[in-house]
């Protein structure tokens, strides 16, 4: 198989090969200042991520849809000595948005440690390699490079996810490399200075706040963006049309595209939930213990297409969509039926175009 049909036949693509076409159709029409070793301006970044259509008339599909300024500001950061760190509740594209700026800035988004309990501190600095290490003692032959030296050895972009799952010990490690730019190495009387174009993006779910704290010191060394839930239904919807066509395509899904009525119905439940309200605010709903983030709306209408496409008539229905969202949605078996089911008899009942919804609901309740 030749290296254009691997990539065809990957189930995910990283950012830069599946945007390929786009970014190299910005880096051609780019003219403006770039900060050293970016392979296209900050505006240009901006672009790729909100879409828009060049000099040229190519159409950048949009990666992020929100607040525009907030992705002034990330790029800004990345263009300084500051490290990025992307803060909000699951689900809103946090790990997205940072693949994406990587890819755009310097052409690679896979320099990345996921941050976990069990993450090490040589996960973040190098490890040995042992058998070149006994053979022969310490050398730079004998180091590992983590994903961190070689962002910072290629002037290029790092990714740490889930910065606040990292042991607090172990977070430290990234103090020196952001502060001094340098990543020192005892064992030989070295060390790794950073090139000019190193940055570090790091995510965060600020609902693991006191899981692993940051320190002081190590928040100094960051600009906070906090990317918030989509600020209106249909900015919600967008995002998950979009997403949801991308999964069918990767997916081969043969089934019809979702029409917009079934979307609008996941989203409005979702939203009424999380924030405990009607969409009409006359009437105030329990919320369940889960996020109901966009990410688990687009995961919901995914699984109805693929019910639909393999075990009905191609077409997504009520049917498909209700044990999704009921899966969604119940997260404490106890707590949380109480508070889907009031809001089945309470609100969804009471709407009637929701009639074929609410009877497939309560028909799986």
């Amino acid at each position: 198989m030749t290296t254009h049909g691997a990539k065809a036949a990957q189930l995910r693509q990283a950012a830069e090969d599946a945007f390929a076409e786009e970014i190299t159709a910005l880096k051609r029409s780019d003219d403006r200042p770039r900060p050293p070793n970016w392979q296209m301006s900050p505006q240009a970044v901006v672009i790729y991520l909100m879409g828009g259509r060049l000099s040229s008339g190519f159409e950048v599909t949009p990666k992020y849809i929100g607040d525009r300024r907030l992705m002034e500001i990330a790029v800004a950061t990345l263009a300084t000595d500051r490290a990025l760190l992307l803060l909000g509740v699951p689900g809103t594209a946090k790990s997205w948005v940072s693949e994406h700026l990587a890819a755009a800035i310097c052409g690679t988004s896979r320099l990345i440690v996921q941050g976990t309990a069990g993450t090490s501190e040589e996960a973040i600095r190098y490890g040995w390699n042992y058998a070149l290490l006994l053979a022969k003692g310490p050398s730079r032959e004998a180091v590992v490079s983590s994903p961190i030296m070689r962002a910072m050895n290629e002037g290029r972009i790092a990714r740490v996810e889930e910065l606040t799952r990292i042991p607090s010990e172990t977070q430290d490690s990234f103090i020196t490399v952001l502060s001094e730019k340098t990543l020192p190495i005892p064992e030989l009387n070295e060390e790794v200075p950073a090139q000019k174009g190193f940055n570090l993006i790091a995510t965060a779910n600020n609902r693991d706040r006191g899981v692993n704290e940051l320190s002081s010191a190590l928040k100094r060394r960051f600009n906070t963006v906090v990317l918030p839930p989509p600020a209106t239904i249909e900015a919600e919807i967008a995002i998950v049309e979009s997403r949801v066509a991308s999964l069918g395509r990767t997916f081969e899904i043969p089934a019809e595209p979702p029409g917009a009525a079934e979307i609008r119905r996941v989203v409005t439940i979702f939203r009424e939930l999380r924030e405990g309200v009607t969409a009409d605010g006359k009437s105030k709903v329990k919320q369940p213990s889960g996020t109901l983030s966009t990410a688990e709306a687009i995961s919901v209408v995914g699984s109805g297409l693929a019910l639909a496409a393999h075990f009905g008539n191609g077409r997504l229905s009520a049917e498909d969509l209700v044990s999704g969202i009921s899966g969604a949605v119940v997260k404490d078996p106890v707590q949380d039926a109480i508070v889907w089911r009031e809001y089945l008899e309470t609100v969804v009942k009471e709407r009637a175009d929701w009639k074929e919804f609410y009877r497939a609901a309560r028909a799986s309740a």
